[in-house]
């Protein structure tokens, strides 16, 4: 690719980012019991026990816009800001486990994080959604948590990599060289060392306080921690004839090992809790947003009409409500 297309590609890349996905966006299959998991009057001694039935309702589903089903049709519920699509994994759960819909109650909002889940949270359009554990009650039975990617900012950090790729496309340009990765060489130095890692680490002692806290409110429910489906694939080669040379393959490599990062922190917390983890990545290998549309989970950069970029289609909700229903299902 010429090099003055490459810093074009990589300017309208980066713009796309740092306008449209930091602001609505956020970013293993676990065995563990979660919550309220233990039959009563059961011991861990003796013979075998009966095996706990999966749960089914009453049924709260929390978390941010990768919950809530940003952009996908149709969008139903209050506010509207939260975009929450009728089609999400939740509500694809709460479908095939047959649940009512007075058993159900979807209160996730894109842009969430983890303080919108104790306090309100003002949406795009201006209206409230009430802080999301305000859904929970003594009767709650069955939690998902989808939550952490905008605490940590990892949308910031896709959108300040590609601010730094296009800043070394220039460079190239004017003959001062290129580096090979740019925005690994900025999370690590000066002010910027770790910075990811910190954000990352806060972000789970904010998730730990919040399970104790669905805890207190549902402590019969069973809850599962959703982890984030891979955005990229192991090879950061095979983005090529999506990305192009946009952003450093290297470069890509780095945000594989953040995304890894987020989702082990998330396994952490869940295990740490009592919830089970419910693995996204593993299920979705293959279907990152380089792979073909027909096989892609995740909208890359520049989405699908009416799609949101860096954000689950209606083949990634399923895909993660496939995960869940197997967690959940045992």
């Amino acid at each position: 690719m010429p090099r003055r297309s490459t810093a074009v590609m990589t300017a309208g890349l980066a713009a796309l980012l740092l306008a449209g996905c930091t602001g609505q966006g956020d970013a293993d299959g676990g065995q563990a019991k979660g919550f309220g998991g233990a039959l009563p009057g059961r011991t861990s001694t003796g013979p075998t026990p009966t095996p706990t039935p999966p749960p089914t309702g009453p049924y709260v589903a929390l978390g941010d816009s990768y919950t809530a089903g940003l952009k996908l049709g149709p969008q139903v519920g209050e506010p509207k800001g939260c975009s929450r699509s009728a089609v999400n994994y939740p509500s694809l759960v709460a479908k095939a486990l047959g649940l009512a819909q007075e058993q159900f109650r979807d209160v996730s909002c894109s842009g969430a994080r983890t303080g919108d889940l104790t306090g309100a949270q003002q949406t795009d359009g201006g209206v409230a959604n009430p802080p999301q554990l305000d859904a929970l009650s003594p009767a709650t039975r069955l939690v998902t948590v989808g939550i952490g990617g905008n605490d940590a900012g990892f949308m910031e950090v896709v959108g300040q990599c590609a601010k730094e790729n296009l800043v070394d496309a220039v460079k190239g340009l004017v003959g001062s060289g290129r580096a090979a990765a740019p925005c690994r060489d900025h999370y690590s130095a000066g002010a910027g060392a770790d910075q990811v890692q910190r954000k990352v680490d806060a972000a789970g002692e904010r998730l730990g306080q919040v399970l104790q806290e669905i805890r207190r409110r549902s402590p019969q429910a069973r809850v599962y921690v959703v982890g984030y489906p891979g955005l990229l694939p192991a090879d950061p080669g095979g983005c090529a004839p999506v990305l192009g040379a946009a952003v450093a393959a290297a470069d890509l490599g780095f945000l594989v090992e953040k995304e890894q990062q987020l989702n082990a922190m998330l396994r952490r917390r869940a295990e740490t809790a009592g919830a089970v983890f419910v693995d996204a990545a593993a299920p979705s290998v293959g279907h990152d947003m380089c792979a073909g549309e027909a096989a892609r989970w995740v909208e890359p950069p520049f989405p699908a009409p009416g799609l949101a970029a860096i954000h689950p289609n209606a083949q990634g909700q399923q895909g993660l409500a496939a995960a869940v229903l197997k967690a959940v299902r045992g």
